[in-house]
């Protein structure tokens, strides 16, 4: 898991792993397989929980955010899983992104940039309303207006509230409610691997969003310590 860590955030190629770490193939086959078995979300899960109920929340969310980043790809990607982002000017793939109102990952989905947010939109907020069934509300900027809000409510039975900016904007302003997934995309880019995307598919791109998520979630569980909840300990990782 160190050495998986270590990729994420510093952005090395698998094969450049310092020799302290385990076998590069051994890495890898670690990281494939936890991935395939579901291991990872359900780690991912579990933490994001513990997070919740330090933060004195209930263990799962009520309301959710989303939103998009286009970020470019390796130009070892192949070209069939990356696209145009006419908007931003990017060629590369797009990350859709659910998350709580606390600004932890609830759904995640890549994509080609080429797709729109309406569209790519979906999947993920099909899957956080299946996943998280006490969601009952959703923010998102104007990008995910129009027909989306409509199918929100048609299908999922949830309300996806659009927040505009204000006429007078100029320049970039923090956007109430919205912010807190702003913050979480900063969060992630802010693991050299996740700068750029680097991974064969799009799935993969996935689950090293999760390992990001892990990292930050541990990291935060640590400075708070052990959480005594109805007279027993649950997991925690302890300060040393």
């Amino acid at each position: 898991m160190n050495a998986i860590f270590y990729v994420v955030r510093t952005g090395c190629a698998w094969r450049q792993l310092p020799k302290d770490f385990p076998p590069r193939p051994t890495v890898y086959w670690y990281f494939t397989w936890w991935h395939d078995d579901g291991t990872v979300e359900r780690v991912h899960d579990a933490l994001r929980g513990q997070v919740r109920e330090a933060d004195g929340r209930n263990a799962e969310p009520s309301a959710g955010l989303i939103d998009s980043q286009s970020v470019r790809t390796a130009d070892t990607v192949p070209a069939a899983t990356r696209g145009f982002d006419a908007g931003k000017k990017i060629k590369g793939r797009k990350r859709f992104l659910v998350t709580d109102t606390l600004g932890l990952l609830v759904a995640v989905h890549v994509v080609a940039a080429s797709i729109q947010d309406r569209d790519g939109a979906r999947r993920p907020l099909l899957w956080a309303r299946l996943d998280h069934p006490r969601i009952q509300k959703f923010w998102a900027d104007q990008g995910f207006a129009g027909r989306l809000v409509d199918w929100t409510a048609r299908i999922l039975g949830r309300e996806l509230d659009i927040v505009r900016k204000a006429p007078d904007q100029r320049g970039f302003q923090v956007q109430p409610k919205r912010w807190a997934i702003e913050r979480t995309f900063s969060w992630l880019t802010a693991h050299r691997r996740l700068a750029r995307d680097y991974e064969a598919s799009p799935a993969r791109s996935e689950t090293m969003i999760r390992w990001a998520m892990i990292g930050i979630m541990v990291r935060r569980l640590t400075r708070k310590g052990p959480v005594v909840r109805s007279g027993r300990t649950p997991l925690r990782y302890l300060t040393p």
